[in-house]
């Protein structure tokens, strides 16, 4: 487990690979995670590892206040995908063989289960389905259009909405996309989404975005529909 040399290319790879599916080294929100892994890179990542470039942007604004963020603060080789030699510390520990003795058995021991038991499990288990499948589960969601702004006429657009198409959140699907004029031969980005309101709102959209600081100048909803 492991990104490897965080201050080299590969390394800087592994994590850009890692963040294209998530928003954070752990969980849903900052935590002494990500400041472990900030802290593990030297300088700000290049515009072509446009993931890392996005979490890197958003953590260094926690900065002033990363002591108070949640978690404990773990060695780097504690993070990362399954699979990469960890070049910052020791191996980590196999697994022991209590790990295994630690898995929960609901319905109780196999050796001390008899027929009535068994029965008994079916029917609970046969009663949860029937009313899980009874209540149907609403989710509010909205959709949104946003317009993204370049720097200028000479901001790359193609990279800028490769950026912003990077984000991927629980609960966020990005929609079409077009280039509108807006003058002096500038144009800006208006792309929709669908988000769940639960999970995701303009305000963390625009912290994302703007994160692009070189490409994006600033971010506007043009559209917001419940859906």
């Amino acid at each position: 487990m492991g990104f490897g040399d965080l201050k080299s290319a590969s390394g800087l790879k592994v994590l850009n690979d890692f963040l294209s599916e998530r928003s954070y080294i752990e969980g849903y929100v900052p935590s002494q995670a990500d400041v472990a892994v900030f802290d593990a890179i030297s300088s700000s990542p290049s515009a072509d590892l446009c993931h890392v470039l996005r979490w890197y942007n958003h953590i260094k604004s926690y900065q002033s206040q990363k002591n108070s963020l949640p978690g404990v603060k773990k060695p780097l080789g504690q993070y990362g995908p399954a699979g990469v030699a960890d070049t910052t510390s020791g191996s980590a520990p196999a697994a022991s063989k209590d790990d295994d003795d630690d898995d929960i058995d609901l319905f109780g021991s196999d050796d001390e289960e008899d027929a009535e038991a068994a029965r008994l499990k079916e029917e609970r288990l046969a009663e949860y389905a029937a009313k899980k499948s009874k209540k149907p589960t609403l989710i509010a969601k909205s959709s949104i259009l946003l317009d993204v702004k370049p720097w200028d006429d000479e901001t790359d657009m193609a990279k800028l909405e490769e950026c912003v198409r990077s984000i991927q959140m629980d609960g966020l699907v990005w929609g079409q996309s077009k280039l509108v004029p807006v003058g002096y031969g500038i144009k800006k980005l208006q792309i929709g989404c669908v988000v769940e309101d639960d999970k995701v709102g303009t305000d963390i959209l625009e912290e994302h975005i703007t994160a692009f600081e070189d490409f994006v100048q600033s971010m506007d909803v043009a559209a917001f529909n419940k859906i």
